[in-house]
């Protein structure tokens, strides 16, 4: 085998390998399959088939109606092995010699693979008709080494299967036997056919038969011109053959060869099949095959285009699955948590570390002043009456929040049901049959209704932040620590009426924010201010009292213990929707927006650059 040959085999077999792995992958984002394009069929039954073994030709003779195709293979086979008459019988199925030591019935049907191979018993049998595709073979004693000769139906015939097994021995031949007469060689259906022949870069030699050797010699080169111009080629060999009933019947044509124009006046008759067998069987055969792997590598019409066409239905799928991806929908304008429920967790946290004696002391006068201010805490409600337990506001915003990602999620499942494509929209579909909006929606607010407003995730998560704040400003904690225990000494001396009289009137404190702030002694304001950036009534003057920057990472560190909280929130309906109603979905969406890095089709892309670049870098 050529080394050419031998560079491409094993990118071809790697290469067919990689689109059978692709091919069910394809199919699962919408890409039909490949099987039956030309390109593939070129891949598998030409080029992958003839890599397996030692090149042969392959040389079919080829044509129209009534122009004595048989008459002529037998004559290059040197026996009567296709039938023929003046009454133009025509031949409905291949007929194939083969080289007396190429007998193998597996290698024939490998490079026959559209064809039911059968076994040559008479020159009847390929004129019977039938149904199925059949070729009949024999070995030829005349035929040379390497070299498969076919004769086939004809290719303007009026019966279609004709032309289907015509095309197929046209992709299986190497070099094609163009045989014309006066009638037919400017016949539309034959030049369509050799036309699709040279865009394969098939080789064409032409045989003008039943001609007056005399008479027409000064057409056969205007007949060589039209058809050659309009199917884009020009011949490797040109031949006239005289009409000649007779010398038909006993084999005995003479072949005069022409010249490449036909303008060569026809000398001593020539032995085609000979010189056939003299042809340079390697360099053909490279033709042929870079021919076919032009037809493999078209952007257009070959398997570039195939990967196009999977790279675009995976981005649909991208596309569906980032517009629904349980974290994008649930990224609404979440609320934060209430400033009065930061502080009591940040004032449990804070008690945790006081001394049991501290702890004790803040407690007793905690609750005390919680009984003690209770009138207050319903003036203030008073005059805020939209005021509420904070923890029902929260809930009660989360509840709107959660009915807006839901409707937004079933709106975009809505629009892409739309603009999906056919593998895609039915799985959208599926989610929005009968009553899925109401019953989603339902079972959402029952999930969220057994949600803790605080839960321990996010104790956790709250804890870690302030001990973090904690480390970072030591000086800040020793200070409040110092404050907290002058406070708890001073708790007995400090009566809930002058922490009234001293909070109440110095500030803004109505509604929760004064209910929280009367309902702490000094030394807490003091405490719970420095570290929550002034969340409390009163605050922030108690702030002042620490330094700018304290108080400015205070105000940082409050902001983002909201954020985290609801990042936390957004999460959990995003976990629940993908859970609930997305998980099956979405795991296909992603799959499908991944299959352009998936091993078979960056082998496939890869393959078909370095068959490129060799193809270019041969022509070079």
């Amino acid at each position: 085998m050529p080394e050419v040959l031998k560079n491409w085999a094993d990118r071809i077999r790697r290469l067919a390998l990689g689109l059978a792995e692709l091919e069910p992958i394809g199919v699962g984002v919408g890409v039909p399959s490949p099987v039956g394009q030309h390109w593939l069929e070129l891949l598998r039954r030409k080029l992958l088939v003839e890599l397996e073994d030692e090149p042969l030709l392959v040389v079919a003779v080829v044509g129209g109606t009534n122009i004595g195709k048989s008459v002529l293979f037998n004559h290059l086979g040197g026996e009567t092995a296709s039938g023929a008459s003046p009454l133009a019988a025509g031949t409905r199925h291949p007929v194939c010699l083969v080289p007396p030591d190429l007998t193998d019935p597996a290698r024939l049907g490998r490079l026959f693979d559209k064809f039911e191979l059968q076994p040559w018993h008479s020159a009847d049998d390929p004129l019977r008709d039938s149904d199925a595709h059949r070729l009949f073979w024999r070995a030829g004693k005349n035929v040379p080494d390497r070299l498969l000769l076919l004769d086939t139906p004809d290719v303007d015939s009026d019966v279609q299967v004709n032309w289907e097994r015509a095309r197929a021995i046209r992709q299986a031949a190497d070099v094609l036997i163009a045989v014309l007469t006066q009638q037919k060689y400017n016949d539309a259906a034959v030049k369509q056919f050799f036309r699709e022949a040279v865009e394969a870069d098939k080789p064409i030699v032409v045989v003008f038969n039943q001609c007056d050797i005399e008479a027409d010699r000064e057409y056969w080169p205007q007949w060589l011109a039209t058809f050659a111009g309009q199917i884009g080629a020009q011949p490797q060999l040109v031949y006239v053959v005289p009409a000649d009933r007779r010398a038909a019947e006993e084999l005995r044509l003479p072949f005069y060869r022409v010249g490449p124009d036909g303008q060569d006046l026809p000398g001593e008759a020539s032995d085609l099949r000979r010189e056939l067998g003299q042809l340079e069987f390697d360099t053909i055969k490279i033709r042929t095959f870079r021919g076919a792997l032009a037809r493999v590598l078209d952007p257009e019409q070959g398997a570039p285009s195939y990967l196009r066409a999977i790279r675009a239905a995976s981005g649909e799928f991208a596309a569906a699955a980032e517009a629904l991806s349980a974290s994008e929908i649930a990224r609404v304008a979440w609320p934060t948590l209430p400033p009065a429920i930061l502080v009591d967790e940040i004032r449990d946290w804070w008690d945790a570390d006081r001394a049991d004696w501290s702890r004790r002391v803040h407690g007793f006068y905690r609750r005390l002043g919680r009984g003690v201010l209770w009138p207050i805490r319903a003036v203030g409600t008073a005059l805020s009456p939209g005021t509420s337990d904070p923890r029902e506001t929260i809930r009660r915003q989360e509840r709107a929040a959660i009915v807006q990602a839901v409707k937004s999620l079933l709106d975009e499942l809505d629009r892409l049901a739309q603009v999906g494509n056919d593998t895609l929209r039915p799985r959208l579909l599926a989610l929005l049959g009968g009553t899925a909006r109401a019953e989603l929606l339902a079972q959402v607010e029952a999930a969220h209704e057994e949600l803790e407003t605080v839960d321990e995730g996010y104790r956790k998560v709250l804890r870690g932040e302030l001990e973090a704040w904690k480390s970072a400003n030591p000086r800040a904690v020793r200070f409040l620590r110092s404050l907290d225990h002058v406070a708890a000494v001073a708790r007995p001396a400090i009566t809930v009426s002058l922490a009234v009289s001293g909070w109440v009137v110095a500030g803004d404190l109505v509604g929760q924010a004064a209910v929280q702030a009367v309902s702490h002694t000094a030394g807490e304001l003091a405490t719970e201010a420095a570290i929550a950036g002034g969340i409390t009534g009163g605050g922030e003057a108690l702030v002042s009292s620490t330094t700018e920057g304290v108080r400015h990472a205070a105000g940082r560190l409050l902001v983002r213990l909201q954020a985290r909280y609801a990042q936390q929130r957004a999460a959990w309906l995003a976990s629940w929707l993908e859970a609930q109603l997305l998980g099956p979905l979405l795991d296909e969406l992603r799959h499908g927006a991944e299959v352009p890095q998936c091993d078979a089709f960056r082998q496939v892309e890869s393959l078909l650059q370095e068959l490129k670049e060799g193809t270019a870098d041969e022509r070079g």
